[in-house]
């Protein structure tokens, strides 16, 4: 019982860090479709300090501008390569679950998928003990791994 209240209060007084990345692709659209799920204060936080502007994700005063900034970000610490080329991700825009906001992109045109390289470094300039979840679903199989701050490049082969 102790030893599960000091794990409460540390994880109180030393909060954690994460994002949930999903890349699937669907075959049947033949494109990739990305989403990724990162706390709001914190996404807030490393846009206002790389924009020098003030950014509210649940109540834009400027939806458009929010999703410009959003999309430069993102485009900029989550790139892909689909089967050794690189492709440019298709903001869509985003929307808030609960403490996060989840941020969609698709790839079009992807017939197949034998490798996919990715590089996601979200937030890690803002937080040292950042850790970047990634889930790749190709073809039903689904593989996974996290990225621990400063590691940010993983591959999945299918």
């Amino acid at each position: 019982m102790l030893q599960f209240v000091i794990a409460v209060l540390i994880s109180i007084f030393h909060p954690f860090f994460v994002s949930v990345t999903e890349i699937k692709h669907n075959e049947k659209t033949k494109s990739i479709e990305i989403s990724s799920k990162i706390f709001f204060d914190d996404f807030e936080s490393a846009l206002e300090k790389k924009y020098h502007t003030p950014i509210d994700i649940l109540k834009p005063a400027d939806r458009k501008k929010v999703n410009q900034l959003i999309n430069d970000y993102l485009s900029k610490h989550l790139i892909l390569k689909i089967n050794g080329k690189p492709v440019k991700m298709i903001y869509l825009g985003y929307e808030i679950e609960e403490d996060g906001a989840w941020c969609y992109f698709e790839v079009p045109e992807v017939k197949k998928v034998s490798r996919i390289d990715i590089v996601n470094n979200i937030l890690f300039e803002n937080h040292p003990s950042q850790i970047n979840m990634l889930h790749v679903t190709v073809k039903g199989i689904r593989k996974s791994t996290k990225l621990d701050n400063p590691e940010s490049k993983a591959s999945f082969a299918f």
